[in-house]
């Protein structure tokens, strides 16, 4: 009997309150290979939580998303990984990270390329 390669397509949920954000990063992701769904409201976000990475924007008109992060993991017990996607300084990033006891940080200043590739290294060790 031969055992063929099953490709299992991973899952991402970026939460952007951008909507042109949103939809680049999306439509990037979509292109690399993965599925994606975007919200732009915190009301959305809850309809999308059974996924294998969550992006979230840190500043959000309705709460931080280091805040939402910390919700959905230890009140929701959302088992994905959580990553903060934002603009701010690395250094600032990586306090919020540690602070909500998150998975890491991309910076969005690094452009699409770089996310594609953090995206794969991420999830490749999410195995």
């Amino acid at each position: 009997m031969v055992l063929g390669w099953t490709t299992v397509t991973k899952r991402v949920l970026v939460v952007e309150d951008s909507p042109i954000i949103a939809a680049a990063v999306s439509q990037t992701l979509t292109e690399a290979g993965y599925q994606v769904a975007a919200c732009t409201t915190l009301e959305q976000l809850m309809q999308h939580v059974d996924v294998d990475l969550i992006l979230m924007d840190v500043q959000m008109p309705e709460l931080f998303g280091d805040d939402v992060a910390m919700v959905l993991r230890y009140e929701r017990r959302v088992r994905a990984k959580i990553f903060l996607y934002s603009s701010l300084p690395a250094d600032e990033l990586a306090e919020r990270v540690r602070a909500a006891g998150l998975d890491g940080y991309i910076e969005k200043d690094h452009g699409l390329e770089h996310l594609v590739t953090r995206v794969g290294e991420i999830l490749k060790r999410a195995k």
